[in-house]
């Protein structure tokens, strides 16, 4: 089918250096996960549990991207795309983890020819070392994330892979969105290892600490990765290592001063809980209030560790919030909104306008104005590179769409103009340095399983996973070739 577009010129151009593309996740496409010797994830044994997802199904196939990853890339290669962030499969690479487990060959091979593939195709490897699929085997051994006894092995997978693979990779990322594996793996249980306080959810779990304990062992392993990467003989001319953090922008709910409290306590947990450590050493003051006394300590061994140790900002970014204090007191069931500042999140204002039109999933509100306050907040505060490494929408009702109806996402495409065109507005005061939306197939989406749908690619689930390229996709080919200057 071909597809008509009409593409405006952009409002003003980004450097020849900007990197441009799309992102996925192993777990979320690769499928084969007992192919050439891969071990079980927490998300295999989550996920098979068919109460543990919106359809009851599991990314055992996923898209089946581990066979097909040359259509794949000769896809991607078709949309113009400069860039591709994947993560890499930690059991693919060691079955069972550990640092004395054994690495496996197939593994390795798979992905540096992969990784090959995608240079020739002139396509840049945007590598993500944890992308939540941790080796069930650690999950067994002491409770993953749980145990500090995890940094010694996160760091080993992490020296296989950059012996391995740092002559193919200029760009990595230690850890996707460590606030969000802590909260929904360890305090909701909604994800992988669906750990929880609610009985009903979980038999085992602490969720007013598992999730403290784990961001704090998170932060400890990438700083450890970092540390040998700098020292490792790794970090070389025109290479860079990174964490993602996912930071949604709290506007406040009114202009009273106890919104403006309640938007600045959203934005310390959200933002600062993580990203304070990485570049300042330390939780921040006003984190360390909001949460209180359970908050772990860094050392001064352990603040030196982490402090500066991200050389860009790796921002996921999909929506902003109105933000105001609660209207009556935080129940001990609600423990997520006690991890997000004590506050309440709406999308509709005093006058009972909303913030955003309605997308295909109801935390998702498009609201661009709010992605430009967000990127002068964290260039303000932290002074960092930033590179965009998730941002996307699903349309309404795109669920339950036909083909070839599905395929015309103008919503989608509205999206991505938007918040591109608010990165071209900031290019001479803040610099964001890639633009990677998510995602570049329909794909396992988590919680959701395939309900939801973030893909520029259709992927036809019922007809042997066959890809057709949605309108958003050749928009996009047309109008970032417009953006980036010409080098």
């Amino acid at each position: 089918m071909t597809i008509a577009v009409q593409v405006p010129p952009p409002a003003g151009q980004l450097p020849a250096d900007f990197l441009w593309g799309y992102a996925t996740a192993a777990y979320q496409i690769e499928g084969s996960p007992e192919a050439d010797g891969r071990g079980l994830s927490i998300w295999d044994t989550f996920s098979r549990d068919p109460a543990h997802t919106e359809d009851g199904k599991s990314g055992d196939i996923a898209t089946d991207s581990y066979a097909r990853y040359e259509e794949d890339i000769a896809l991607m290669k078709s949309y113009g795309v400069t860039a591709y962030r994947f993560s890499l499969s930690w059991s693919r690479i060691i079955p069972l983890g550990g640092k004395n487990d054994p690495v496996n060959p197939a593994g390795i091979a798979y992905y540096r020819k992969f990784m090959k593939a995608l240079i020739a195709n002139g396509i840049e490897p945007m590598c993500t070392l944890f992308h939540w699929d941790l080796p069930q085997a650690l999950q067994d051994r002491y409770t993953g994330f749980c145990s500090r006894d995890i940094i010694e092995d996160f760091v080993n997978y992490a020296k296989v892979c950059f012996d391995n693979f740092n002559d193919l990779v200029n760009l990595w990322i230690t850890i996707n969105e460590p606030n969000v594996y802590a909260l929904m793996g360890h305090c909701l249980g909604t994800q992988a290892p669906g750990r929880s306080s609610d009985r009903k959810i979980s038999p085992e779990g602490d969720s007013s600490l598992e999730p403290l304990i784990v961001g704090h062992n998170l932060l400890l392993s990438h700083g450890a990765i970092a540390k040998l990467y700098r020292e490792g003989g790794y970090k070389l001319p025109g290479k860079k290592l990174g964490i993602v953090i996912n930071v949604n922008w709290g506007e406040p709910y009114d202009d009273t001063e106890e919104s403006l409290e309640a938007a600045a306590d959203f934005m310390s947990v959200t933002s600062e809980w993580y990203a304070h450590p990485v570049y300042c050493g330390d939780y921040s003051e006003r984190t360390k209030r909001v949460i209180g006394a359970n908050l772990p300590k860094f050392t001064p061994e352990e603040i030196e560790l982490v402090k500066d140790s991200s050389d860009f900002f790796g921002l996921n970014h999909y929506t902003t919030y109105l933000i105001r204090r609660p209207s009556s007191e935080i129940s001990g069931s609600n423990m997520l909104m006690r991890f997000m500042g004590n506050v309440e999140t709406t999308v509709t204002y005093p006058d009972g306008t909303e913030i955003g039109p309605k997308a295909g999933l109801s935390w998702v509100r498009p609201v661009p104005w709010g992605f430009k306050k967000l990127l002068k907040y964290l260039y303000k505060n932290y002074g960092k590179d930033i590179y965009i490494t998730e941002n996307g929408v699903i349309c309404p009702n795109e669920g339950s769409l036909p083909y070839p109806e599905i395929l015309e996402d103008d919503y989608r495409i509205s999206y991505f103009r938007d918040y591109v065109d608010q990165i071209i507005a900031l290019k001479d005061s803040v610099p964001v340095k890639a633009y990677i939306g998510w995602s570049f197939l329909d794909n396992f989406e988590w919680q959701e399983g395939y309900t939801a749908r973030f893909g520029v690619t259709y992927v036809d689930y019922e007809d042997n996973l066959k890809r057709y390229p949605k309108k958003s996709a050749i928009y996009m080919t047309e109008y970032m070739g417009k953006a980036i200057a010409k080098a």
